[in-house]
């Protein structure tokens, strides 16, 4: 199954995203901050990211652009999570590089449908 990286600072938020995926087979792997969410980045090789983007250290959005702008990580896709739900976030965060976006709380039926597609798309030939 495919190796998720879960990079959230809220640890309620982290634990329950975390067991929902593993519960469903994910393998997952977990970031506090954007820095570290760029070093698991490239040390664990996940198949998708889920990134936050009100995050300490370095923003998701910044993280985003710096997974992004990296041969290593370019390929990644990444969905934002942010209860960010002003008009005109969605465009931010695809234009900071995020391939999906997803606002909290989380609608776990509709972020599992955004994860398939994506990593159905990203092993495509």
């Amino acid at each position: 199954m495919a190796r998720i990286l879960l990079v959230e600072d809220n640890e309620m938020n982290r634990d329950m995203l975390s067991r929902r995926l593993l519960r469903r087979g994910y393998e997952v792997v977990m970031a506090v901050d954007g820095g570290e969410g760029l070093r698991r980045a490239v040390a664990d090789s996940p198949d998708l990211i889920l990134m936050d983007m009100s995050l300490p250290v370095l923003d998701g959005w910044e993280a985003a652009r710096q997974l992004k702008s990296s041969p290593e990580t370019r390929s990644l896709p990444i969905i934002a999570l942010t209860s960010h739900a002003m008009s005109g976030d969605r465009e931010a965060a695809m234009e900071a590089g995020c391939d999906e976006y997803e606002t909290k709380p989380i609608d776990l039926p509709r972020l599992l449908e955004k994860m398939e597609t994506l990593l159905k798309r990203s092993v495509a030939p």
